[in-house]
Formats: C-alpha cells, structure tokens, sequence
C-alpha cells in the first residue's frame, strides 16, 4: 500500500513538474494562473488534469481547440510516478526517502527542461541544491561533510571542463554538478561518469544515423541527470562490481 500511495504521489508530482518545465524557462509564475491550453488559452477542466488518464481519454488532444498535447506530459508523469515506487521499495528511512524523491523530481525536471530548452534554470538548480543540502545532513549515508565537499569537487571539476571547452559544457552543467554532490555525495562522481558516457554512445548513435550532424551540441544535463539517477539506484553495487573487477575488492 505504501508504494502504491508513493506512485500516486509521484503521478502527482509528475503533473506538477511538466508546469515547471513549461513555464519556469519563461520566467513565469508555476502557481498562477491555473493550467491551460498552451495554444488556446482555455483553462484546463479539473476533470481533464487527472495524471495520465486524462491525456488517454483526450487522445492528446485539447478538449477544446484540439491541437495536439506534447507527449512530454505523461511520460514525465508515468517516469515519476515509476520512479517514486521503484525509491519506496529501495531505501530504507524517511530521511533518505525524502532525499531520493526529492533528487528524483529534481533530475526529471532538470533533464526535459534541457532537452526541450536547452537549459538548467537556475530556478530549479538553486532550490534543489538547498534542499539536497539539507536532506543529506538528515537521511545521507555518508559524513555530513562529505556532501558539501563532493558538491565543490564536482562543480570545480566541471568548471574546470567548461573553461578548456566553453562549448560543450555551460555553467549550467556546473551548478547542477554541484546540486548532484549535495545529493550523492561521492556517488556524484559516477554520475557524471555514467551521464558523459551515455551522451557520448548517444552523440555518436545520432551521428552515425544521420540524425545529428557532427559537432552539434547535446544537452548533457539530461544525460547528467541519467546518471544521478543510475548513481542514486545502484551506486553502491556498480562500485563493488568496479573493484571485484579491478581486484581491490
């Protein structure tokens, strides 16, 4: 039942991070004024605001214009809701429950703000980081200071990438480094680790399919947030693989 409410919750969370993601690039209020259609303007009915059922009775269509919804809705509500369920069942105490679905809806919306804007708001980076500051000191694993510690390490580290390489990397790709320290504490490391490799296997499919031409940018704060999530759910067990393998352990 506890999962179940968890899904539920991250359902919700969901509908309300799409709100973030659409508005908070423009600068716009995520309170007011209430939802509506992007493209007519009409106020959206509360019956046809219910996570994920509503957009499959619309068809993804506007109830009353009928342009198309983005697809982007309920993935984002079906991916957060999952993923709310998967941390219920993977973590254990309320303190590192709340630390992970907070760093959860977090990632989620910093990853399609990124791909759809190409951008980190610092809106959303700001406000994370604080809370992943303090939700470490409550329910992380490590040393409180080790968060606060991995958080410059991984943002100077970074920052470091963006002065050799101002074009592939911003300073939003910093801050939200360091948010991911706030949050993993050396976990975050693997992050980055996992979010470079995967936009590099990504880059690379593109390329090759003839999707993507050479040297175009990625937005590698969605893969940077691929790899928060890969480090928040198995960061622990893919270190132990690493060492067995490197025989240390």
């Amino acid at each position: 039942m506890i999962v179940a409410w968890t899904i539920l919750l991250g359902l919700v969370v969901g509908s309300f991070l799409n709100v973030v993601v659409h508005r908070v690039p423009a600068g716009a209020s995520v309170v007011r004024p209430a939802s509506r259609c992007p493209h007519c303007g009409t106020p959206i009915l509360r019956r046809d605001n219910v996570p994920l059922v509503s957009y499959a009775v619309l068809r993804g269509r506007c109830r009353r214009c009928r342009e198309g919804i983005p697809a982007r809705y309920p993935l984002v509500e079906g991916l957060t809701g999952l993923l709310f369920g998967a941390a219920t069942v993977r973590f254990e105490g309320a303190g590192q429950l709340a630390l992970s679905l907070t760093l959860v809806a977090a990632l989620i919306a910093l990853a399609a703000t990124d791909l759809e804007q190409r951008l980190l708001p610092n809106a959303i980076v700001g406000p994370a980081s604080l809370a992943g500051l303090v939700l470490s000191l409550w329910g992380g694993p490590e040393a409180w200071w080790a968060y606060s510690l991995a958080g410059l390490a991984v943002a100077g580290f970074l920052f470091g990438l963006a002065t050799v390489y101002p074009g592939g990397m911003g300073m939003g790709d910093v801050k939200m480094g360091g948010m991911l320290g706030l949050f993993l504490g050396s976990y975050a490391a693997l992050a980055v680790f996992v979010g470079a490799f995967s936009g590099t296997v990504a880059y690379a499919a593109l390329v090759s399919a003839g999707r993507l031409e050479r040297g175009s940018p990625l937005p590698f704060g969605t893969f940077m947030a691929f790899g928060g999530l890969v480090a928040l759910f198995a960061g622990p067990k893919l270190w132990a693989l690493y060492l067995n393998l490197v025989g240390v352990a």
